[in-house]
């Protein structure tokens, strides 16, 4: 399967692979002498040294000219471009490799037994290129069980696998080719109203489009004997921007909880702490999603949204388990459903 991942990953990004290759080796020879280290101290430069070099490949591929065309300019730099690939799912698999190493330091995963085991676990081809981000914790241990797929399995992964196909094929692209791409081109040649279904037609194509091949990789998985996590859980259905990101995205938002937003304070210190650390969480997640003004601007607005929320629902003495029922929760999820749709359109 791990020999199949490269071959998949080989026609998808040619020589590119051997980046895949290069950071898995890292990861393990550098894990591996992180967890011998006898003193924390040790452990955590051998920490700090390798998650630093996955972000630096990562924002050296993906940032750079971002950095040289768009924020050059603003220091009165001659804006430059370079001719750089970004190889396909280089996100999804550092994220994946970071939670590894991170947990591997908490002690909340044991290493890898072996090579193969990190090398399965990295480049698992149903998630490589899109996700969801697969957690160590949970999936490494699946490598050590009896291998087994039951008639429930293959069923409902072929329910999945039927499903995401039906939503990224028929609906996303239908609906981004005949409706959305018309309206996005020329917004001025439509009505008010035409625009505003436009919008809600994006919404839809987004949701469709992205859960559709998580829909894909989790039925595909299921073919395989493994099982990984939802990563969508009807997120138009949500009651406040919070709860949207408990829906949306899971294994990403969950991720930017576990090792971004609860490393920088989290809500332990104070409420100003907690919301710096919304933002900036937010912020580098839109950043995450693609290296433009646009994805910085949504992840602002999305770190703006929950720290209004944030702050509202301490002003009005609800806690974060609130659930509101009734026409508040019509109200709420209609009013959320908006601003997520208003965000949509950066």
């Amino acid at each position: 399967v791990t020999a199949f991942a490269y071959y998949f990953y080989y026609k998808n990004a040619g020589p590119y692979c051997a980046i895949l290759a290069s950071s898995t080796l890292i990861i393990y020879f550098s894990v591996k002498r992180m967890a011998a280290c006898r003193t924390q101290v040790a452990r955590r430069r051998w920490l700090i040294a390798t998650v630093g070099l996955l972000l630096a490949q990562l924002g050296f591929f993906k940032y750079t000219n971002f950095l040289a065309h768009d924020v050059m300019p603003l220091f009165g730099l001659e804006a430059r471009t370079f001719d750089i690939f970004v190889p396909l799912g280089i996100s999804f698999f550092t994220f994946q490799s970071i939670s590894y190493i991170v947990d591997v330091y908490r002690r909340d995963c044991p290493p890898a037994r072996s090579l193969a085991d990190l090398a399965f676990f990295v480049s698992f081809f149903p998630t490589l290129l899109s996700g969801p981000i697969l957690r160590a914790r949970t999936f490494l241990p699946q490598l050590h069980r009896p291998l087994t797929v039951s008639r429930a399995m293959v069923g409902t992964g072929l329910w999945f696998i039927v499903q995401g196909l039906f939503k990224k094929a028929i609906i996303s692209d239908y609906i981004g080719i005949i409706f959305v791409a018309r309206i996005v081109d020329n917004p001025e040649l439509y009505t008010g109203l035409e625009n505003l279904l436009g919008v809600y037609g994006y919404a839809l194509k987004l949701y469709c489009d992205f859960s559709g091949y998580s829909d894909i990789a989790i039925g595909l998985a299921l073919w395989m004997g493994f099982h990984i996590p939802d990563n969508f859980r009807a997120p138009y259905k949500a009651v406040s921007v919070t709860d949207f990101w408990r829906r949306w995205h899971i294994s990403l938002s969950t991720w930017l909880r576990d090792y971004l937003y609860i490393p920088l304070g989290g809500n332990r210190h104070g409420r100003l702490r907690m919301y710096m650390a919304q933002m900036t969480t937010m912020v580098l997640g839109g950043l995450w999603h693609g290296a433009t003004w646009n994805f910085l601007v949504w992840g602002a607005l999305h770190g703006c949204a929950l720290c209004v929320h944030k702050a509202w629902q301490r002003l009005i003495g609800h806690d974060r388990h609130y659930m509101p029922h009734g026409l508040r929760r019509t109200a709420a999820i209609i009013i959320t459903f908006h601003v997520v749709c208003i965000t949509w359109i950066f």
